[in-house]
């Protein structure tokens, strides 16, 4: 469910929606042998449409997987197939997987951070809130991301439209809350567990700028090798906690399925691709579909009920969001010549 830094992370996040450039910012367009850019079979606009179906789409196959497993089982089988797409990838262009024991430390905690928590999390919410609500509530992460910059990034000098962007983006989730009902109809420990693990995906990607922003592996390399360290924390974790389900329906076997395949593995090649062809900014702006997509499949799909405040307040939010990622632009100097 995807982040919203911008600078040169290494790491990704193939996620629900992970939210921003999560492929990084140096990837190049493939040559095609003669000096010029080979160009993609499929446009750009495709693939940005596909990424935003399949990551909005993420939340309902949590939802239905929820239906026959415990949600530490979705996220390890969401781990599991994600991971064995990009490993797939990985071996059919054969990259060299990362050697630096230092590396692997850094993508030990970035895996916890930016998958194996935030993926539980958003399981665990939507055990007992709308799959809508958690997919609004991922639409979050750039307010929390700017928040933590000030924090751990200290290149990061927010401006006053930034900052008017957080604001604007808070007043959208108490919006979508329904906070002057008291928070009436949402259930407030679910709708947390959402929150926070959009506050996780914030603090990982500013670990991962600040960790590995330069490791001499490819970032698919990299990306593949911190699903594989998420998938053994997963492993290890969710026996002691679970029970083998008594029933495999083919309904929560397939979503669980698609959840890994599609919108941990390919979506990550898509975005990768889209990164590498049109720049951060555009690969950020999946971010905006994510919530809508959510919605229109919780309520068509499902059957969820969608109140006023819900739609108004994700608008807001992403609005706020949109503040948050603008960058000044640069001064032009005032002794330069004409």
């Amino acid at each position: 469910m995807t982040a919203p830094a911008r600078s040169r992370p290494v790491a990704a996040t193939p996620s629900a929606a992970p939210s921003a450039a999560s492929a990084g910012t140096s990837a190049a367009v493939p040559a095609d042998g003669k000096g010029g850019a080979r160009r993609p079979a499929v446009d750009w606009r495709i693939r940005f449409a596909a990424l935003g179906l399949v990551w909005g789409f993420s939340f309902l196959f949590m939802k239905v997987g929820n239906e026959a497993f415990a949600p530490l089982q979705v996220t390890l089988g969401r781990m599991v197939f994600g991971t064995a797409v990009l490993g797939a990838a990985v071996a059919v262009k054969r990259e060299r997987l990362p050697r630096s024991p230092r590396t692997w430390g850094h993508l030990a905690v970035a895996a916890f951070l930016l998958n194996s928590l935030p993926f539980t999390l958003f399981a665990t919410a939507e055990q007992t809130i709308p799959s809508m609500l958690a997919g609004i509530c991922n639409a979050a992460t750039p307010l929390f991301s700017m928040l933590v910059s000030l924090v751990a990034l200290s290149e990061d000098r927010p401006s006053r439209e930034r900052f008017a962007g957080v604001g604007v983006g808070f007043i959208g989730v108490l919006t979508v809350l329904g906070a002057w009902q008291g928070f009436s109809g949402q259930d407030p420990k679910g709708t947390l567990m959402a929150l926070t693990a959009a506050v996780s995906y914030a603090v990982g990607w500013a670990y991962v700028r600040r960790t590995l922003t330069s490791t001499g592996s490819s970032h698919l390399a990299v990306s593949a090798s911190q699903l594989l360290l998420g998938t053994v924390q997963l492993l290890v974790v969710t026996p002691f906690f679970t029970s083998m389900p008594d029933t495999w329906p083919a309904k929560s076997v397939l979503s669980v399925l698609a959840l890994g395949a599609l919108g941990t593995g390919v979506a990550f090649l898509i975005q990768y691709g889209l990164v590498a062809e049109k720049g951060p900014t555009i690969g950020a702006m999946v971010t905006y579909l994510i919530p809508i997509v959510a919605t229109t499949a919780g309520v068509v799909l499902l059957g969820e009920t969608l109140h006023w405040n819900e739609p108004v307040g994700a608008v807001v939010i992403l609005v706020g969001a949109a503040l948050t990622q603008r960058r000044p632009k640069p001064r032009p100097d005032r002794d330069a010549q004409p």
